[in-house]
């Protein structure tokens, strides 16, 4: 079902992307990029925070960057990772698969400044075995997200 809400958005948006499925799991950042053939910072991997107000965001950032805590508390305040059921409660996405597009209700989304340096990252779509390949800067405007600093890169 969530992959289908991820085409009907993109439908009802009239956009041009393909969706990737593949019959391999791509739930995680290392599955993904072995699967689709990229290297792990080029996943577009969607984290799910519930902040002290107690709104819900999702961040999206590059498969290898970690959360820098104090910039995210700077940033966002205290904040918790979603457990794996609310996420798909949030969403309508699972766990391995959640993504900014075709959310079951909307959600602010926030994407690091990390994936500014690729040309294309590779997000989930709605399932644990779907990407799509689509520019950080696309990624942002159709979601509306705002650009944030709050990871680290690894080295």
């Amino acid at each position: 079902m969530s992959l289908e809400s991820v085409r009907q958005h993109f439908e009802d948006l009239a956009l041009d992307l393909t969706i990737i499925e593949t019959s391999e799991e791509t739930s995680t950042v290392e599955s993904a990029a072995r699967v689709l053939g990229v290297e792990a910072a080029h996943i577009a991997k969607t984290l799910a925070f519930r902040l002290a107000d107690p709104t819900v965001i999702l961040l999206v950032t590059r498969g290898d960057a970690r959360i820098d805590n104090v910039k995210f508390k700077q940033r966002f305040g205290k904040a918790r990772m979603l457990a794996p059921g609310d996420v798909e409660l949030l969403t309508g996405h699972p766990v391995g698969g959640v993504c900014p597009f075709g959310l079951r209700a909307p959600l602010p989304v926030y994407a690091d400044v990390s994936m500014r340096v690729f040309d294309r990252v590779y997000p989930a779509a709605g399932s644990r075995n779907s990407a799509l390949c689509i520019a950080p800067s696309a990624l942002a405007q159709l979601t509306g997200a705002t650009w944030v600093d709050v990871c680290r890169i690894p080295g």
